[in-house]
């Protein structure tokens, strides 16, 4: 597939997916009762499905999750001029907060109900400046290990061209939910 291939067929899926998580209860917190029971993939899962809210940070930060399946996250964003930093470029917390949902969300995907986590370190690394004249990047994270109280994950954000404009780490703190 050549690079406006991609694209297209990544703007389309984003369209889609936008559309079903607009129809649903849109960004803000899930009640104890939507998620009481389930593992973290299959919260995850029905956050896909707008059966429960998505975190409103994407909103504010214009990306969006785009699919999920046991340890994997994938996030789509769109860099805009409101993103960037006095020189011209797309600031460095907006790589790692998208970056950090996606290996997030892939640790939440390994975990079973009743346990939760926290992002403990966080390691980002731009290789490549980002200006909003790169329509759409893609993060996708992938965990390494989930244990019962660490878990680790990696992820690369890349555009539709498949140029790496950053990858990074983490390590999460799996613990109860009371």
């Amino acid at each position: 597939m050549t690079a406006p291939e991609q694209l297209a067929a990544w703007i389309a899926e984003e369209k889609a997916v936008a559309e079903r998580l607009d129809a649903g209860p849109g960004p803000g917190l899930a009640r104890p009762d939507q998620i009481a029971g389930k593992t973290g993939l299959e919260m995850m899962q029905a956050m896909l499905r707008a059966e429960i809210p998505y975190a409103a940070i994407a909103r504010t930060l214009s990306f969006q999750l785009i699919e999920v399946g046991p340890g994997r996250a994938v996030f789509q964003g769109t860099p805009r001029l409101e993103h960037l930093n006095p020189l011209g470029t797309i600031h460095g917390g907006w790589f790692a907060t998208l970056l950090d949902s996606a290996l997030g969300c892939a640790v939440h995907t390994m975990l079973p109900a009743g346990r939760a986590y926290t992002t403990a370190e966080l390691g980002v690394n731009l290789v490549k400046a980002l200006t909003p004249r790169v329509e759409r990047v893609r993060a996708e994270g992938k965990v390494i290990h989930c244990g019962r109280q660490l878990a680790t994950a990696e992820a690369r954000l890349i555009g539709a061209d498949g140029t790496l404009y950053a990858h990074a780490t983490t390590t999460c703190l799996v613990f109860e939910m009371r």
